[in-house]
């Protein structure tokens, strides 16, 4: 799994937090030199400045501008997302990093790479306030962070089949599904604003071509020439659905056939349907073997989760952190 997956799943917008806070200041050494009234908050003595704090609560609230927030739990919510970045960047720099600085340059080229001429690129920098410098730490943090969550929690979350089973026995009411059928159609559209010539002609259509398939013409072969619905070029095959997904008249008349069995032609405010019933299940639960690959998904996510919550509050736990 590669680190910026990794970053992704367990931090969420933590990334990006960390583009924000280096945009907001840049350098280590520009945070060490703010003078102290101006400090937010400090992590084992290197300082959050009041300026990353506003910024960042701009982009906060930037990503949620249809939900106001209060100014006060803004910059709560800044301070806090600061602290952790600095915490996690604190710790990263401590384990060896091979190629940092070529992986650095090598971010720096993709960042110039998504503008199309050198001036738009520029023009991007410009607007956050930021030079290409502050850019190259923006890109290290983010790697620094990476590297360190792939060291220190991928090996930790895994997911065994015990786990799949035990949730899945727990939780199997997650896991029930309605009666489902399986139904191909043959499709004489008419337009809504047909007239009742229009109209008749079409179900006299979709009348001839009843006789054809209940004659033992191949209902697929049919659907491909006549069928009227982009279903038509899979043989009219609509796959799997449950009770609600279709409309009344044609869901009415789809449960009530046998597997195999050919409907008369049933109308719509799509048209004329002839409907072809290929197999009906009914209620029960899902296999595991069906919903494995999700499940599976699903836990991983939550181990993650967890797993990055409890390293995250060891780290803030042994860190000196300082909100003034």
């Amino acid at each position: 799994m590669s680190s910026r997956k990794i970053t992704a799943i367990f931090l969420s917008s933590l990334a990006m937090l960390v583009l924000q806070t280096a945009m907001a200041v840049g350098a280590d050494e520009t945070k060490k030199a703010a003078p102290a009234e101006a400090v937010a908050a400090k992590v084992n003595g290197v300082a959050i400045s009041r300026v990353e704090v506003e910024r960042a609560a701009k982009a906060i609230a930037s990503q949620n501008p249809a939900m106001p927030e209060d100014a006060k739990e803004l910059e709560k919510k800044a301070v806090d997302q600061l602290v952790t970045a600095e915490v996690l960047y604190q710790a990263g720099k401590k384990i060896e990093i091979k190629d940092l600085d070529k992986l650095v340059s090598e971010q720096i080229v993709k960042a110039r790479e998504r503008f199309p001429n050198p001036e738009d690129y520029k023009k991007a920098l410009d607007s956050f306030g930021m030079t290409e410098k502050e850019l190259e730490t923006i890109a290290r943090k983010d790697i620094v962070i990476n590297k360190l969550l792939e060291k220190e929690l991928t090996p930790t979350v895994k997911v065994t089949d015990e786990d799949l089973k035990k949730f899945y026995d727990e939780n199997k009411e997650k896991f029930k599904t309605g009666e489902m059928v399986k139904a191909s159609h043959i499709l004489v559209g008419v337009d809504e604003k047909a007239t009742a010539e229009e109209k008749t002609k079409s179900k006299e259509k979709a009348e001839a071509i009843l006789k054809r398939v209940k004659g033992g013409e191949d209902f697929a072969e049919v659907a491909m020439k006549e069928s009227t619905c982009p279903s038509g070029k899979q043989g009219g095959d609509l796959g799997s659905f449950g009770k609600g997904q279709m409309v009344p008249p044609f869901e009415k008349v789809a449960f009530s056939l046998k597997p195999g069995e050919i409907s008369d032609v049933v109308e719509t405010q799509f048209g004329y349907h002839i409907i072809k019933l290929t197999e009906k299940r009914e209620a029960g639960y899902m296999k595991i073997e069906d919903v494995k690959e999700r499940l599976q998904e699903y836990l991983m996510n939550q181990k993650r989760s967890k797993a990055f919550g409890d390293f995250l509050e060891k780290l803030k736990k042994e860190a000196k952190i300082e909100i003034l």
